[in-house]
């Protein structure tokens, strides 16, 4: 890539040298040392990514970067000369930009406006937002952002919402920005467009620092990679020695196995039945549409979208905590639409939360406690009024050990614990239940890559007990690996179904994207909407 680039003040940089050096950074929360004497750099004109789990602190050192996070020890230097950072708008004025995880912007304004917050116009007291939309257009045209700098944001998509956080970090001519996982909101075509215009950036001399735990993205985009482990730098790498294996095995501290998608079991009968299911959201919209689909007995079926597209209300509604506006949901022939979750329990429904934290355990209650919270009224645990503690702690230590949940004991409080091993403990309940369908939101997200393996091969075992199992997940490689069938929700409705074994990514990403797939396998089609034959 072109290693000329402008530096903080306009001065053109052909030295070769890092435009940006972070000395020794180690940043203190209580209990925790979020980063450990980290030393990193980015040079004019490359992609240097930070790799590593969630909360090995990639994040962390970029907020300090951006003056978000002061550090308790460390040096950065920028341009040559060793500079202190204390806010946002001091790392602006160095030349410094950061696209957010959750996009900075104000809704009820337009993309001029929101571009013009925070800087002087150059008419004085009058706001100027003619010069400000040429410049949207020149920068528009010169990265191809296509971005209408009339419109509000309201009315953008997520992809064109990142463009204008690009668009406002362009505008402010910074040497370096930091992307902080940018595609965990957008389709695989949002991506490659995506990388297309940050390759671009970089071509034309920008230092840009991409923060992601996605293999397949560092790895088409990186020209140098720093992993991240606990805090500490494992090693820095050029991406053309890098592999999947290797930065897996950097990222973990261990080799871990290649993940194979399973081959398809034999399916019975259906178990789970969504017909022409409506359900409001939080504000009062209509944020499921119409919805129908089964999953049989023996099978896998994942829901792929956007997030934002209805995925969270669907679940809230099958689990029972969300009362559908019209249509039905059916678990073994039981109607089970506004009846709440003790009798979606009762009809032999798991459930799998999206916040673990918030909702899937107790975290001030103990490792056992929370194994038991669904069955403490079991005869087996029970008996005229008192807990059989006996019984109760074979039954918790059985289900550690089989799910091979880390604790240092049952009477650990969950908060202890590492969101993989929340999770395991989640699946050890509702899993020892048998239930007889299984709903999954986000299984894997925020966990280790061992954890996620893991979780993956026990969905995998259930499914092949005969279980009927539905995945709600915002990870498209995880959705293709483990479905026997797709089916891809777009603002509130199932706009196709495809088979992940003769479907491509782009095609399940342009349904992802609201494009209607032109085959018979489209959601509108009876086949592909009850799972009787899939694409």
């Amino acid at each position: 890539m072109n290693a000329q680039a402008t530096a903080p003040g306009g001065a053109l940089d052909n030295s070769g040298v890092p435009i940006l050096e972070m000395r020794g950074i180690t940043k203190r929360f209580p209990g925790v040392v979020a980063n450990d004497h980290v030393d990193f750099d980015v040079r004019a004109g490359e992609v240097h990514t930070l790799f590593g789990e969630n909360g090995a602190g990639k994040s962390t050192l970029m907020r300090v970067l951006y003056g978000l996070y002061h550090p308790d020890e460390g040096e950065i230097w920028i341009g040559g000369q060793r500079v202190t950072i204390h806010s946002p708008a001091a790392a602006i004025h160095h030349g410094i930009g950061m696209i957010h995880q959750h996009f900075m912007l104000v809704d009820t304004l337009t993309v001029a406006e929101n571009v013009a917050l925070g800087t002087r116009s150059a008419r004085g007291p009058l706001t100027g937002l003619d010069v400000v939309s040429a410049r949207i257009r020149q920068l528009s045209e010169a990265y191809g952002l296509r971005v209408d700098p009339q419109a509000f944001v309201w009315q953008l998509s997520v992809g064109e919402r990142q463009r204008v956080e690009i668009i406002k970090a362009l505008y402010r001519d910074v040497a370096v920005l930091v992307l902080d996982e940018p595609t965990a909101v957008l389709t695989p075509q949002e991506v490659e467009d995506l990388f297309t215009v940050l390759r671009r950036m970089a071509r034309n001399g920008r230092a840009l620092v991409f923060i992601s735990h996605k293999v397949r993205e560092v790895l088409e985009l990186s020209d140098r990679i720093t992993v991240l482990r606990n805090g500490r730098v494992v090693g820095t790498l050029p991406a053309a020695k890098a592999t999947r294996a290797r930065l897996v095995e950097m990222m973990v501290g261990h080799q871990v196995a290649t993940e194979e998608p399973p081959p398809r079991g034999t399916t019975g009968e259906p178990t789970l039945l969504v017909r022409d299911l409506h359900v409001r959201s939080d504000r009062g919209t209509e944020a499921v549409r119409g919805v129908s689909f089964d999953v049989r007995a023996g099978e896998l079926v994942g829901i792929a979208g956007v997030a934002g597209n209805g995925q969270r209300e669907l679940a809230e509604a099958i689990a029972g905590l969300r009362t559908p506006v019209a249509g039905s949901i059916t678990v073994g022939g039981i109607e089970l639409g506004g009846r709440g979750p003790a009798a979606a329990r009762a009809a032999g429904l798991g459930y799998v939360p999206e916040e673990r934290m918030r909702d899937g355990v107790v975290t001030e209650f103990s490792v056992a406690d929370n194994l038991l919270l669904v069955d403490y009224r079991s005869r087996a645990y029970a008996r005229f009024g008192f807990l059989r503690r006996g019984a109760i702690r074979r039954h918790c230590q059985e289900l550690v050990d089989a799910f091979n949940v880390k604790t240092p004991s049952l009477e650990t409080p969950a908060r202890n614990l590492s969101g993989g091993n929340i999770q395991k403990l989640i699946m050890a309940r509702e899993l020892s239940a048998h239930p007889r369908v299984l709903l999954v939101a986000q299984p894997t997200r925020g966990i280790d890559v061992s954890a996620s393996l893991y979780i993956h091969q026990r969905l995998i075992a259930q499914r092949e007990d005969g279980t009927a199992i539905l995945i709600i997940s915002e990870d498209l490689d995880e959705i293709m690996t483990l479905s026997d069938r797709i089916l891809v929700m777009y603002e509130g409705t199932i706009i196709g179904a495809a088979d992940p074994r003769t479907t491509s990514r782009e095609e399940i990403g342009m349904m992802m994207a609201g494009v209607h797939p032109g085959t018979p396998s489209a959601a509108t089609q009876p086949s592909a909407i009850a799972g009787a034959s899939p694409i």
